[in-house]
């Protein structure tokens, strides 16, 4: 007799896991025929899917793209990305997803680097990025009389597309997807279709998702977080995905969609949280103290404690709430960075819980991730089943297990540094385990080493300095200093509003602005070793970009352009 773990796994997976992306698709195709796959302004079946993927799988066969060949996308989400990453799939043509946000010069290295055969852009900007000498062949995806999609005719025979699907092999390359680069110039991390397919099948056993599950996509596809958990796992499970029209609209696309499941990043939780919490200042204070009621109820409830009232206040206050992120809400998957605590904490009190997991580039973003009923919040949850996840000696954590990488695209190298002769992908991660669930302490190139000889990790550090309502953005700083120092980027409209400062008035160097900054500092500093003190700061007078290459597309500081951009106001603390 099966076990309803079991069961689960067989009817969700189709018997089994697939052999290839490929077969995945095709596997769920024939069994939700009439199921929604992808939505935006209009529904496209699973049967319908198929038929696009195999009529975009035939044009990049007339177009020469082979077995083996790399294709490059650069382009925002949408579902003929989506539809183009399939049919490459089918075809055994290896994608490369480049973020539409890249330079011109960052996403020519990633076109040269891959040897791509043809670049397909999601607009005319992106197109004049990716064309100059020595590149390949680049053209829109959609939109133009040139496009792919306006060269799209009959599909690809049926026995000509299976035969391509049953001649991929698990160990078949997939796709190479490229680090952010915060450490050094990007490389490929080769992810070959056995790690998609594998994890889609293991997560059944980690997280309650299913068919009827609704997910609103709006991360990039570029990135390997949304790319396995917002493109492949629904596609696994049958369920339905629905695109965010733009970040702009993406409030109103979520009430429009009313997802049972979002993959997020900390920053979009953390600006949610501030904008609800914006709302409820502008309410009456009868209206702000039965939300105040409602949540320390719910939070006595979820805590085991007595709560009688609390599904009465939850539907009086919480309920409106929980509407403006859609309604039908069953948990967040957060990712791409460490969740703050006192973010999880305010959504729990809501009623809604926040799943956060770990993995990287180079495990096919799913390593561990908390379980609803086991959730640790401050933890980054238990490793997915048939992933080993063990710290070693120095507190690194090493993972082994089907979703890790082949190697680095080219780099034989820098593929002996990271995985070792058993196996283990050397993550560069600090963390230790609470129990089964594992918890990430700093990164072990980030250690700060003072002038005094004291180890500082400043992850913590700076994640309780951004748990500030005034601190937007905190960089900590030792190497060879007497003390720990941080540079400070102001959250500007809590500061504006506090304060009293007109919108066209500068506020990095007013003393007033510093004052603030250094109290909750000063707070922080009262829950620190006392070598862990933040002495000195410096307060900045813009945020962090993408285009100054600061952050990455994942929004992940990049420290050593930090340090020589800020070199100055670092060497004024000393």
């Amino acid at each position: 007799m099966s076990s309803p773990k079991g069961e689960l796994l067989e009817r969700s997976a189709g018997g089994g896991e697939a052999r290839s992306l490929g077969d995945m698709l095709r596997r769920t195709a024939q069994r939700f025929p009439d199921r929604v796959a992808l939505q935006t302004d209009v529904e496209i079946t699973y049967g319908d899917l198929v038929l696009r993927v195999r009529k975009v799988a035939q044009a990049l066969h007339d177009l020469g793209l082979a077995r083996g060949d790399r294709l490059a996308i650069f382009s925002e989400n949408s579902p003929m990305w989506a539809t183009v990453d399939w049919a490459a799939q089918c075809l055994g043509v290896v994608t490369v997803p480049i973020y539409p946000t890249l330079t011109a010069d960052q996403a020519q290295f990633i076109l040269r680097d891959c040897g791509a055969s043809l670049c397909l852009c999601g607009s005319e900007e992106t197109l004049k990025r990716a064309q100059g000498p020595g590149l390949p062949d680049a053209m829109l995806l959609s939109g133009a009389a040139e496009s792919l999609e306006a060269r799209l005719g009959a599909e690809m025979p049926a026995e000509e597309w299976g035969r391509e699907i049953d001649s991929t092999m698990p160990d078949d390359l997939a796709t190479i997807i490229y680090t952010s680069g915060t450490t050094g110039e990007p490389k490929g991390a080769m992810l070959p279709h056995r790690a998609f397919t594998f994890l889609a099948h293991s997560a059944l056993a980690s997280l309650p998702v299913g068919p009827d599950d609704v997910f609103l996509s709006f991360l990039p596809l570029s990135h390997v977080f949304e790319r396995f958990a917002g493109h492949v796992l629904p596609i696994s499970l049958g369920a339905r995905i629905a695109y965010a029209k733009s970040l702009a609209s993406l409030a109103a696309d979520m009430v429009r969609v009313k997802p049972t499941v979002m993959l997020v990043v900390p920053r979009f939780l953390e600006a949610t949280m501030d904008k609800m919490e914006g709302a409820l200042q502008k309410q009456s204070p009868l209206k702000r103290k039965l939300v105040e009621i409602a949540r320390k109820a719910n939070e006595a409830k979820m805590a085991g404690k007595f709560a009688p009232l609390a599904g009465l206040f939850d539907s009086l206050a919480l309920e409106k709430l929980r509407a403006r992120l859609g309604g039908r809400l069953r948990f967040f998957v957060s990712g791409g960075a460490a969740l703050p605590p006192h973010v999880a904490a305010f959504y729990k009190s809501l009623g809604i819980d926040i799943l956060q997991g770990y993995g990287l580039t180079e495990t096919c973003a799913a390593s561990s991730v908390n379980h609803p009923d086991r959730n640790k919040f401050w933890t980054v949850g238990e490793p997915l089943h048939g992933m080993e996840v063990r710290i070693a000696p120095d507190g690194e954590i090493l993972i082994r297990g089907p979703g890790v990488m082949r190697g680095y695209y080219n780099l034989p190298e820098a593929t002996s540094e990271a995985i070792d002769g058993e196996g283990w992908f050397h993550t560069g991660d600090i963390g230790e385990f609470e129990g089964a669930h594992l918890k990430i302490t700093d990164r072990k190139k980030d250690i700060l080493v003072l002038a005094n000889g004291k180890n500082v990790a400043p992850l913590p550090i700076e994640s309780k300095l951004k748990a500030s309502r005034f601190i937007a953005e905190a960089v900590v700083l030792g190497d060879g200093l007497d003390s720990c120092a941080a540079l400070i980027v102001p959250a500007e409209e809590a500061i504006r509003a506090e304060l009293r400062i007109a919108a066209d008035v500068p506020i990095a160097g007013k003393p007033e602005v510093r004052a603030v900054i250094k109290r909750e500092i000063d707070a922080v500093n009262r829950t620190l070793a006392g070598y862990e003190w933040v002495k000195k700061f410096e307060v900045l007078d813009r945020p962090f970009s993408i285009e100054a290459g600061e952050i990455t597309p994942t929004l992940k500081v990049k420290r050593k352009v930090i340090k020589e951009r800020y070199a100055d106001k670092i060497a004024s603390m000393k």
